[in-house]
């Protein structure tokens, strides 16, 4: 069965928010990458984007609250209008297939479903009526690694 987690884009200050998100549930990050983790001769990381989150985790209860910071080449979010994405976390690949197809048609993909550089398997769209939306199946969850 699918859970969804909400899903914050932040202008850098990520990991601000998601310490002072900690000291209020409790609980450890179950994941931080910074941006400079990810860089490639394919995929550049600008200096003053390195040390930001590309992707931040913190599980409270059986959700996840995650978030990003948007790189400045990307501009800024608009913090006056929704900057959430809705994450599905899926039991299988099948599933995130399935559910990826399904409500990314009509829409417009942003990131192919496939195999990510952090060991899940990935993609991100905006659904026919603008709603962002990432799926993901991440073996290690799932006993499958």
């Amino acid at each position: 069965m699918a859970l969804i987690n909400p899903y914050i884009s932040f202008n850098g200050n990520a990991e601000e928010a998601f310490n002072f998100y900690k000291s209020v549930f409790g609980g450890e990050f179950a994941l931080i990458i910074r941006f400079k983790e990810m860089a490639s001769p394919e995929y550049q990381v600008a200096e003053k984007d390195a040390n930001k989150i590309m992707h931040i985790a913190l599980p409270i209860g059986k959700n996840i609250l995650m978030a990003n910071d948007v790189p400045e080449s990307m501009g800024q979010v608009n913090e006056n209008e929704n900057r959430s994405k809705i994450s599905v976390s899926v039991e299988s690949r099948d599933e995130a297939d399935k559910i990826f197809n399904g409500l990314s048609s009509g829409g417009k993909i942003e990131v192919p479903i496939g195999d990510s550089p952090w060991g899940s398997y990935f993609g991100m769209f905006r659904d026919k009526f603008g709603i962002e939306w990432l799926v993901d199946f991440d073996p290690k969850y799932n006993g499958e690694e």
